[in-house]
């Protein structure tokens, strides 16, 4: 029989709310299993009758048999006819520690992971809210977007596709979507783009990592921006590649610093249209001596434009990609931010030497896109929604970005000074104060608003304190109510 110890354990393992959706036999079978498992019950000790086992439960006999049943087919008991059941003699659970123990060292214990393994961990990931809560950047407006019109549209490509959506997709993604978003990026962004040069992702931070370690080896150098977006940085460091910061000042990334760096760059990378965090575009002359760069080392471009179609002073300049001659540019594009995250679409244009390579490596990753998805998308895109769209939400965040700025003028002036981008989600502000950045960030997110540090994105970590704000997916009513909020915040800490 139980001891009263090991039979109250089985009834709180029954009883806990974890458990309660598991059949009854089954919730007896790995209470019982635990016991084995945790040392509680050794190898060749009796376990009680079924009969006096299910009086003590308060269930049938015929539940504690099938739980007998189920232990006796996973190797935990022996079952003697005419003498009992009782626990297997297994020597992984006799000699030195009692499991119990040994799962409590494991515990304790750091993870064996591999070097890459390390790398990603200590990154600390890329996580994005699920309920942005302001001033969290990047993020679009959802609450607008044409969700029946979506709806009605995705009912035809089902209608028409049947259940060859439900099949796997193309690893490089739908014609029908490839052949959109080439012509896009030709008429909207200048760039140089075919249907069979598009590879259709998941995000852009896909394409980072992709091109990270299908294009550079562990210890090559990479170019970065300083300071530069931190999913790239991670994707970097992650990949064992060494970062090597460049400067960025009002016409972006400082060309001149990469046309006399003595240490060998196989890649650069850089945000041309909107710089993140800074929102300075890079210059045209910058733009072709990159290009000339490139070519002359063979090194390659990688060129985030993941925001560009939020541009509120005329026409953004061409991308990089469309300038290039010599294919050596890596053009990433995302509908994150111009349509919704959820969507989990992005895509890269890549020179033509680099589509069979790219495409068979991301089928290591996660194999394709949902083809429903894409088939939607490039629908919308077809019937000019895609365009109306951003032309709506273009005038929605610069009307947005203005409010922000007044009310910035009303309520913060005492302590940032905001840098106005000329394009984005996002707005940086520098603190003009005494205030620690960290303090200030704590203290916003004690309020609930969110705030993303400036110094951090700064190589050294070490560089102009302040922090984004992010405007697009915020009505000017939760725009005043979360400034009032970080005002408030700010002047707590103000206080003697």
């Amino acid at each position: 029989m139980f001891k009263h110890s090991q039979l109250e354990s089985v009834k709180a393992w029954l009883a806990h709310p974890a458990h309660a959706e598991l059949p009854l036999h089954a919730r007896i079978q790995r209470a019982v299993r635990q016991l084995i498992v945790d040392g509680a019950l050794g190898p060749g000790k009796p376990l009680p009758a079924s009969r006096a086992l299910a009086k003590s439960l308060g269930v049938s006999r015929d539940t504690i048999e099938a739980a007998y049943s189920q232990l006796h087919a996973e190797g935990f008991i022996d079952r003697r006819v005419g003498s009992g059941s009782f626990v297997a003699e297994m020597t992984a659970f006799s000699p030195g520690h009692k499991p119990s123990q040994r799962r409590a060292l494991l515990r304790h214990q750091p993870p064996n992971l591999s070097k890459r393994g390390t790398a990603m961990f200590r990154s600390g990931g890329v996580y994005e809210q699920l309920a942005p809560r302001p001033f969290a950047p990047g993020v679009p407006e959802t609450r607008s977007f044409p969700l029946p019109l979506w709806q009605r549209l995705e009912r035809q490509v089902l209608k028409e596709t049947g259940t060859r959506a439900l099949l796997h997709g193309d690893p490089q993604g739908t014609e029908p979507l490839r052949r959109a978003i080439a012509d896009y990026v030709n008429l909207e962004r200048g760039a140089r783009a075919s249907a069979d040069r598009v590879l259709v992702l998941t995000s852009s931070q896909q394409a980072m990592t992709l091109c990270a370690n299908m294009l550079l080896d562990p210890g090559d150098r990479i170019l970065i921006e300083d300071p530069a977006y931190y999913g790239a940085r991670k994707a970097f460091d992650a990949a064992g590649l060494e970062c090597i910061p460049i400067p960025v000042d009002d016409h972006g990334i400082a060309v001149e610093q990469i046309l006399d760096e003595p240490r060998k760059a196989k890649a650069v990378f850089v945000t041309p249209s909107h710089q993140f965090p800074t929102g300075a575009t890079l210059a045209l002359e910058r733009r072709l001596c990159l290009i000339e760069w490139a070519a002359r080392h063979q090194a390659w471009i990688i060129e985030d434009d993941y925001d560009s179609e939020f541009h509120y002073d005329g026409k953004p300049t061409a991308c990089v990609q469309g300038l290039d001659p010599h294919d050596r540019t890596i053009y990433i594009g995302t509908f994150t931010k111009s349509l919704f995250p959820g969507l989990r679409i992005g895509y890269v244009v890549l020179p033509p030497q680099l589509v069979k390579p790219m495409t068979v490596a991301r089928t290591l990753l996660d194999g394709h896109t949902a083809s429903a998805a894409q088939l939607t998308l490039a629908r919308f895109m077809e019937g000019g929604h895609f365009g109306a769209h951003v032309r709506t939400m273009r005038g929605i965040y610069a009307d947005r970005l203005r409010i922000l700025t007044s009310l910035i003028g009303k309520h913060l002036s005492a302590f940032v000074e905001p840098r106005i981008p000329i394009g984005g989600l996002q707005m940086p502000c520098v603190l003009t104060c005494d205030l620690p950045e960290r303090a200030a960030i704590d203290a916003a997110r004690r309020v609930g608003i969110e705030l993303l540090g400036l110094s951090a994105l700064h190589a050294s970590g070490d560089g102009t304190a302040g922090f984004l704000m992010g405007f697009a997916a915020y009505t000017p009513d939760e725009l005043e109510l979360a400034v009032r909020k970080l005002a408030d915040a700010l002047k707590t800490l103000k206080s003697p």
